[in-house]
């Protein structure tokens, strides 16, 4: 179901509302049929710039409007809304399809597996449309996966801007890990420090 924006965004914020943005790894960002490799980082953009194409859009191969995105991120997340900003002349997707914590989903994967969720897409030029989620399936998320299958009749598929709103949850596994080690050092630290007398050391 799409959400249209009953205010005036400028008074409202809508660019720091919710927005997920600074949670997604970018540099683990990828595509699948993307004509230009590493094109699919540049729809990735604070909300204020969503229709800013000046650095660049993604397509898919001429002749073949299918595109898969996968997208990480650097916790875990709960995810409330998705947008999408497609291209003009019949390049914006139609339908988007969306699987959660599964990785390296390919185009036979993604046509024979279930989605989490579906949804028809709108052609939203001036990005004012979102699309709600079943909340409670997009909880705990690493990573998502977004399947445009089609698009209004062109050649290839065009996207501008990928746009997720929601909270995060908590810090990836690893980075916890780590962070404790800091916090917790190694017992053997404690006695080296009392045999010594010298100061704290951290062993990798």
């Amino acid at each position: 179901m799409a959400c249209l924006h009953d205010h005036d965004c400028a008074d409202h914020n809508c660019s720091s509302d919710w927005s997920l943005f600074k949670h997604i790894d970018l540099p683990k960002v990828s595509a699948l049929n993307e004509a230009v490799t590493g094109s699919v980082k540049s729809v990735f953009k604070p909300w204020e710039q969503r229709l800013n194409s000046s650095e660049g859009h993604l397509e898919s191969n001429e002749g073949d409007p299918e595109l898969i995105v996968f997208i990480p991120f650097t916790a875990d997340v709960k995810i409330k809304s998705i947008a999408i900003v497609g291209g003009a002349d019949g390049t914006s997707p139609s339908r988007m399809r969306v699987f959660v914590n599964r990785d390296g989903i390919d185009f036979s994967d993604a046509q024979s597996m279930q989605a989490i969720q579906e949804w028809d897409l709108a052609e939203n030029l001036q990005g004012v449309l979102e699309y709600q989620t079943r909340y409670s399936r997009f909880q705990s998320v690493g990573n998502i996966t977004l399947h445009f299958p089609d698009n209004f009749g062109a050649d290839t598929t065009q996207i501008q801007y990928i746009g997720l709103k929601g909270e995060a949850t908590q810090m990836k596994r690893d980075v916890v890990a780590n962070i404790v080690y800091e916090i917790m050092p190694n017992p053997s630290d404690h006695k080296t420090q009392a045999e010594t007398g010298g100061g704290f050391s951290h062993v990798e």
